[in-house]
């Protein structure tokens, strides 16, 4: 697909207007174009095909027409006399926490850094603490902003990887060749992001099922083409590789291509201290395979129950799969809902009604409107008012409308003094409020999300560290603290599903569950589209080891209701 390509080039093309000192709203419709096209769950060429740009929430005719050129030509005309002049590498470091771009415009003009390799230069050699308005302080949040960035540097996010590997496997399942096909590496553990595509499969003819691979339309170039494996540069400039393996070690092939380093040798030190062997061929006992057509006999012939690939990071899985105790991990269809959705009526692109009837589709039997609170104005924050309003048009939809039940809610900003954005009286009136710091990081968050959190109207606390995994490294705060008083208050903590934030994170989730805190899911979806994000949401409760009572999402709509009404010993 071009999404990414796309996506791409519109977030460079704000960075570029943002640099030259441009209008801040074209800045700004780039960005959410950027954004938008980047999250799209659908093909843009397909959508384009149908003459359904216009459709595409936050995309305007002038953007729809660059799409158009794009599309046409390969080539977008604004974009390439934008980038008159500006540095290739420059646009790259604007990703980069505390980079703004007034500090990049000084930098480029007095040290004249062009490039990641320069930044990191004049970081080191001091050059950067004698510049006017940058001091210790600055130059130290920068560095941190380095070393956020190179660790997520030629990455993809999961939500954007997992579209691109389910539609070549939905590609190669047509070729009458293939058997078995499977995702692999840390895409099937299902991490946060991950570094190049690996694809088994079994089959047939494997030259041919190879060659089909190097057919794809979403692969430029051609990196190797062999009998048993394929490696492609896709569109985005990802790496995929496909492996075509013997059906008596697929399930072999696929435990060694998938596990994390440290899982796999935990494995292969407790293979030879019972004599055996394990390699992506099978396990065995000197010549003699003992196993490798089923994923599960790797694990069965060492005495251990099957790990779930989302564990197989060695925290731990391998001694609970020894002792019969590990979880037993939520499963997507027991999610019932979604808990955290943005409508029209502040910065979303869809109607309640739009939202409602997809949540629908999907098998919800819930979901939760949460628009922003009126101090958040550049997010379209509602006032109370608009609140009583859209209050009255979910009660109308709910009367209208069969097998979903809409919740009103409202993600609330927690202000500079811990108090909330709208009056008790009002929340009292929602079913569900969802509150979070969306500004201030660095000014007593915890003390401000604990008193939240003793609020009694407050359920959830929205995105509770606010990461932002490619540039943010999110509050000043004390994690285990905020946990400890989310168990004694009953306020759930956020998994919160956009594929950028995935907060709390994997890690998280496991202390959260250990100190007994609630977990809710929520897409934080600002159109239709995002709706299917709830699946990231699943996949890092899975890595957390979450369990389906570890989270609301998980309740039946009757105890969910039952479980926001009841009395919370918030001050107690």
């Amino acid at each position: 697909m071009k999404n990414r390509e796309l996506a791409e080039i519109f977030g460079k093309m704000a960075g570029i207007l943002e640099f030259k000192g441009e209008n801040p709203f074209k800045v700004n419709a780039y960005r959410k174009a950027s954004r938008v096209i980047g999250e799209l769950g659908d093909d843009i060429e397909a959508i384009y095909n149908q003459n359904g740009l216009m459709n595409i929430p936050g995309i305007g005719s002038g953007i729809a027409k660059k799409i158009e050129e794009y599309l046409t030509t390969g080539r977008m005309s604004k974009y390439e006399q934008a980038a008159q002049g500006v540095p290739e590498g420059l646009m790259e470091l604007m990703a980069i926490q505390s980079m703004g771009s007034k500090t990049l415009t000084l930098l480029y003009d007095r040290l004249g850094v062009e490039s990641f390799d320069d930044l990191k230069r004049v970081t080191e050699d001091g050059s950067m603490e004698i510049l006017p308005g940058l001091g210790a302080k600055k130059v130290e949040n920068i560095k941190r902003g380095i070393k956020l960035y190179a660790a997520s540097r030629g990455r993809i996010p999961l939500g954007i990887a997992l579209p691109i590997v389910e539609g070549i496997i939905a590609q190669l399942k047509q070729t009458k060749q293939i058997f078995q096909i499977s995702a692999a590496g840390s895409l099937r553990r299902m991490r946060e992001n991950i570094g190049d595509i690996d694809i088994l499969t079994t089959g047939g003819e494997g030259g041919e099922i190879i060659q089909k691979f190097t057919q794809l339309p979403q692969v430029t170039q051609v990196l190797a083409a062999g009998d048993t494996k394929g490696s492609v540069i896709l569109e985005g400039k990802t790496q995929a590789d496909l492996r075509v393996v013997s059906p008596d070690c697929f399930g072999s092939a696929l435990q060694y291509f998938t596990g994390s380093k440290a899982h796999n040798i935990h494995l292969r030190e407790i293979a030879k201290n019972r004599g055996l062997k394990i390699s992506e061929y099978g396990v065995f006992r000197d010549e003699k395979r003992l196993g490798g057509e089923r994923e599960e006999d790797i694990y069965s012939v060492l005495g251990l129950s099957w790990i779930s690939p989302e564990m197989r990071e060695d925290r731990g899985e391998i001694e609970a799969a020894i002792a019969s105790t590990l979880p037993e991990l939520v499963k997507p269809e027991e999610i019932r809902g979604d808990l955290h959705v943005h409508s029209q009526h502040s910065d979303g692109a869809a109607t309640i009604e739009q939202i409602a009837l997809k949540a629908r589709e999907l098998g919800h039997e819930y979901i939760a409107i949460c628009d922003h609170s009126q101090s958040a104005r550049y997010a379209g924050g509602i006032s109370e008012d608009e609140l009583l309003e859209e209050i009255r048009e979910i009660e109308g939809l709910n009367q209208r409308l069969d097998g979903i039940r809409i919740l009103s809610g409202t993600e609330v900003d927690i202000r500079a003094d811990g108090s909330l954005d709208y009056p008790d009286e009002l929340l009292n009136k929602l079913d569900i409020v969802v509150a979070a710091v969306h500004s201030g990081f660095k000014k007593n968050v915890t003390v401000r999300m604990i008193k939240a959190m003793e609020n009694p109207n407050v359920d959830v606390i929205a995105h509770p560290t606010g990461r932002l995994i490619s540039s943010r490294e999110g509050y000043e705060l004390d994690v285990d603290r905020i946990m400890a008083r989310a168990a004694e208050t009953h306020t759930a903590l956020e998994i919160n599903s956009y594929y950028d934030r995935l907060d709390l994170s994997d890690i998280n989730c496991m202390k959260a569950k250990e100190m007994g805190a609630k977990l809710s899911i929520g897409t934080d979806a600002h159109h239709v589209d995002q709706l299917w994000a709830i699946r990231l949401g699943v996949a890092v409760a899975r890595r957390g080891w979450l369990e389906k009572q570890n989270l609301l999402n998980a309740l039946s709509l009757q105890q969910l209701l039952e479980f926001l009404q009841r009395p919370k010993p918030k001050r107690g």
